[in-house]
């Protein structure tokens, strides 16, 4: 990801390309997403938490999963993981194939 060990809400926001509101809303349906919280009540996001939010994304938007259909798809599939890796990689060379496209 990045050399950054935590990450604001908007930042995050903007790298997932949904509204803060909405990760403050999935801190509230995912018990497991616990971002860092300064004084001031800030919230401070790690790499594993965006790779937890990008599968919840992933499940509900791409999968049409509800938020209780996600809750428990997280709670069992151990090899989610693998299988958000997969889409990522394969993200990646959709886009690659396309861009050598443009350019025949």
């Amino acid at each position: 990801m990045t050399d950054k060990l935590y990450h604001p809400i908007g930042e995050v926001a903007e790298m997932l390309q949904v509204n803060p509101s909405l990760l403050r809303y999935y801190e509230t349906e995912f018990p497991t997403l616990r971002p860092h919280k300064n004084k001031k009540g800030n919230r401070f996001y790690t790499d594993s938490d965006i790779d937890l939010l990008r599968q919840i994304l992933h499940l509900t938007r791409d999968c049409g999963y509800t938020l209780e259909g996600a809750r428990q798809q997280l709670r069992l599939d151990s090899n989610l993981d693998d299988k958000m890796q997969l889409v990522k990689t394969l993200t990646e060379a959709r886009q690659f194939l396309a861009s050598l496209k443009e350019c025949l």
